[in-house]
């Protein structure tokens, strides 16, 4: 994901003018869902990725008369909370998201950590973009540490457990207001290995990046990465996001996932 308003895709495939991105479930091959895209003019820069618009969608994973009825109590909310969202996101858009995480999205901490500022906070809308060898970063322009990540072009994420959920949640803070220090998080840092950026000791995964390119797109800043080291660590669930109605897809086929 490269923005969410509005809801931009960005690929290292050359897919045309007009592709369409299915889900489908990896054992039963079942179409889940599909996006309609249609290739954006956005300013590539220097890294050859292709980015799409999501012009439509629709999913498989509930009834029609079960489907209509979640997507009106989906816009009602949105609706509802428009103005305090932050996003001013239209309810279509919404619904177009929810398709997109029919591949769920695991969830990181990300560090920033320089002389002048530190932070730390968790976000999704992450991913490889293999075929170029990048990984992408989507986050919110107002965030407090864009400014720095452009300047210092270097980042560290701490891929972490499903049990650590509503720590990181709490951390959601953090996009507004920097970090003040690192020993008053409610779990324990150690440093990066190439960097020395603190991430999460108990972390399943570390990676460290560095900025290549970065735009804004709507309302996001879109990074692009190159992965300079890549750690394994503790071997548990990662906490990932997925739409409720994939969810309520899988426990009619009782193979839910895990929730915390």
């Amino acid at each position: 994901m490269a923005s969410l308003n509005p809801l931009v895709i960005a690929t290292s495939v050359d897919a045309g003018q007009h592709p369409v991105l299915e889900y489908r479930d990896n054992e039963s091959g079942k179409l889940l869902g599909a996006l309609h895209l249609v290739r954006d003019a956005s300013d590539i820069g220097a890294t050859s990725l292709a980015f799409y618009r999501v012009a439509s969608g629709d999913h498989h994973c509930l009834s029609v008369p079960r489907r209509s009825w979640n997507a009106w109590l989906q816009n009602r909310m949105m609706r509802k909370n428009r103005s305090s969202n932050g996003l001013n996101t239209d309810p279509v858009a919404v619904q177009q998201l929810m398709i997109a995480y029919l591949c769920p999205k695991p969830v990181v901490l990300v560090s920033v950590n320089t002389d002048g500022h530190q932070n730390i906070f968790p976000m999704d809308l992450i991913g490889p973009l293999d075929r170029r060898g990048y990984f992408s970063l989507a986050l919110r322009t107002t965030n407090v540490s864009v400014p720095i990540l452009r300047e210092a072009r270097r980042v560290a994420l701490s891929h972490v457990p499903a049990t650590m959920k509503q720590v990181v949640y709490r951390l959601s803070e953090h996009h507004k207001q920097a970090l003040t220090d690192w020993s008053a998080l409610p779990f324990a840092v150690r440093s990066s290995r190439e960097f020395g950026i603190p991430v999460v000791a108990e972390a399943r995964r570390v990676q460290e990046l560095t900025i290549v390119h970065s735009q804004e797109i709507g309302l996001h800043t879109f990074f692009v990465c190159r992965v300079v080291s890549d750690e394994t660590g503790v071997h548990v669930a990662q906490l990932h996001h997925t739409a409720g109605f994939h969810q309520a897809h899988r426990l009619r086929r009782r193979v839910p996932f895990a929730e915390v």
